[in-house]
């Protein structure tokens, strides 16, 4: 199954737009992002915003990869990386990184706020329940690691952890008060909306072919065009060409993740069934992972070990799930089902990367992306700005023998069950 946004519920629930004009012709600018996604689309406004010229090409239309096909949660954690670690890998940095982490969500929500952003958002608190009764250690754990640095965290036992599911099936867990959901698409699209109001010069179905240094900076060559720009943010992430940045595509796995929503629940089903509408994924490798839409769907997902036969595989293993947790959902139907990529790093952490003189990417958000595309532009646009920034760049690491690698990650999902099923080790 190719990526095919058409099917998601999110471009059922956005409005219509006109997508940006190709580009076809050569232009000058301060900065060029390639990447019409979330943390592209921030680095541009940002650098707008501090006076720069600045122009934006995106492969397809705004929003068209990972940014505009998630599950839509606002999570202000890493996946696989607390505070701890982070103070261990970057050192008098790790500050800095840390708090960005930890404000992401609010910092998101806030700007959605002043802006009047148009994307469904829910400040309504993410949760991450224990899948067993020994998980619920690490649990208590985070919550003590994130409560160092002030994060608005918390421990709920089983009887409250149960009364915010509307569900026996967890045993307690931590819920950030920041965190929330939105929909991701509409936020691409209003952010995109943002940009053109503040001199962003961008162009879809614009795909970069080739990136090369000229004099002191760098030329963007396209199919039909070229940009002249003293600096680049190469913000494609999972969807990078192998051709154009191998640096980039070779240190990470592009996996297959896929979404599927519900049917509206009723009123009655609401009202027992995650009733205050926080984000949900629990504590599992394999996600069990939820939320609400603003039509009162739940959109669900789930990766697969072979893709053969994957939409009706997909509803049958989600429909298990979810009346598993929420017995009164049964019996459950899908409406939309979509897929996308999501970038997998070989130690699951975010990397930031400058590959040449005024040349920066990044690769591998690891499915915790949306919360941190906002402050991980901003800070971006501050390195270019050649202003303090939060984040700590390191060389790229290629995945040793990447072809083999790709054809074989997903394999790693029957490892990932396996230690669901043991106990906690600290």
């Amino acid at each position: 199954m190719k990526p095919d946004l058409h099917n998601s519920i999110w471009e059922h629930l956005a409005p219509p737009r006109k997508p940006a004009p190709k580009l076809a012709q050569a232009l000058t600018a301060d900065v060029v992002i390639i990447g019409g996604g979330l943390t592209g689309l921030s680095a541009a406004y940002h650098l707008a915003k501090s006076g720069r010229q600045v122009a934006l090409i995106e492969s397809r239309t705004i929003g068209w990869g990972g940014s505009g096909r998630n599950n839509g949660q606002v999570i202000p954690t890493l996946a696989a990386m607390e505070p701890a670690a982070m103070e261990s890998r970057y050192g008098e940095q790790a500050a800095l990184f840390i708090h960005m982490v930890r404000d992401s969500a609010g910092e998101l929500f806030d700007f959605i706020s002043t802006h009047k952003l148009a994307c469904d958002a829910e400040q309504t608190g993410w949760f991450q329940p224990a899948h067993s009764p020994d998980h619920l250690r690490l649990s208590e754990a985070r919550v003590s690691a994130w409560q160092k640095y002030g994060a608005p965290v918390e421990l709920l036992d089983k009887s409250a952890g149960d009364a915010l599911l509307g569900s026996s099936h967890w045993h307690g867990g931590m819920l950030n008060r920041s965190g929330g959901h939105i929909n991701p698409l509409k936020l691409s699209h209003e952010l995109a909306r943002l940009c053109a109001e503040n001199g962003v010069q961008s162009f879809e179905h614009t795909p970069a072919t080739a990136i090369t240094p000229k004099g002191d900076g760098w030329q963007i060559t396209t199919p039909e065009g070229e940009i002249s720009a003293n600096a680049v943010l190469l913000a494609t992430n999972a969807y990078t060409d192998e051709n154009i940045e191998p640096r980039i595509a070779r240190s990470i796995v592009p996996l297959t993740a896929y979404q599927l929503a519900t049917e509206p629940l009723t009123e009655a089903q609401r009202a027992e069934i995650i009733p205050a509408r926080q984000a949900i994924s629990d504590t599992r490798g394999d996600l069990w992972y939820f939320r609400y839409t603003s039509d009162h769907r739940l959109v669900t997902g789930a990766a697969l070990l072979l893709k053969a036969g994957a939409k009706p595989r997909l509803q049958a293993l989600l429909k298990r799930r979810l009346e598993t947790a929420f017995p009164s959902l049964a019996p459950l139907s899908f409406s939309h089902v979509w897929n996308g990529f999501v970038g997998i790093t070989a130690d699951f952490t975010p990397r930031f990367h400058e590959l040449g003189p005024n040349y920066y990417s990044f690769t591998g958000y690891n499915g915790r992306g949306l919360a941190l595309t906002l402050p991980i532009g901003r800070e971006f646009a501050n390195k270019i700005n050649g202003q303090p920034c939060a984040l700590p760049f390191e060389a790229p690491r290629q995945i040793p023998l990447h072809g083999v690698v790709k054809r074989v990650a997903r394999s790693r999902l029957i490892l990932t069950r396996l230690q669901d099923k043991q106990r906690y080790k600290p």
